[in-house]
């Protein structure tokens, strides 16, 4: 029998898509000169992100920073660790485009996980990070701390394509 945390799991990653998806199809219509359906494609990808997280908060999955960073360490860890490494593996096999993000994204995930361990640190030790510029590529999810990479490690990317995150 479904119970209603079952039902808030499923509704919190079907949200979660949808705003995923939402704003992708937002950056198609703008870059096909549609200005008005890419801010209708960005207004509902908000409300699904209001969904997700009205989902995510029923679920008391939002706890305190030092134990949001741990929850974060440990999905980024397990993501390349273990759910990608083996989608590469299958997407080489199969001669399919998707291995190329799925290598970025065993990666960029290991950086994730290691600034996110960064963070708790500094949380541990009653402190914000010491860093406040952050630079993703958008290219493959690289993020780099402090300042934009000559070139992205991951993905080769110039510098000038990374940007800043506010």
């Amino acid at each position: 029998m479904t119970t209603t945390n079952d039902n808030l799991k499923h509704a919190f990653a079907g949200e979660s898509q949808a705003n995923q998806k939402y704003r992708a199809f937002a950056k198609k219509a703008k870059k096909d000169g549609f200005k008005n359906i890419a801010k209708l494609f960005l207004t509902t990808a908000e409300a699904e992100r209001i969904h997700a997280e009205g989902h995510l908060k029923a679920l008391d999955m939002i706890a305190s920073t030092a134990e949001n960073l741990q929850s974060a360490i440990d999905g980024e860890t397990q993501e390349f660790t273990n759910m990608y490494p083996p989608m590469v593996d299958k997407a080489i096999a199969d001669g399919h485009k998707a291995k190329t993000m799925f290598q970025f994204a065993v990666a960029a995930e290991a950086v994730h996980a290691r600034i996110y361990a960064k963070a708790l640190e500094a949380v541990k030790n009653g402190v914000d990070l010491d860093v406040s510029q952050f630079y993703l590529c958008p290219v493959c999810g690289y993020i780099e701390l402090g300042a934009a990479p000559e070139m992205c490690p991951v993905c080769s990317s110039p510098k000038k394509v990374f940007e800043q995150v506010a």
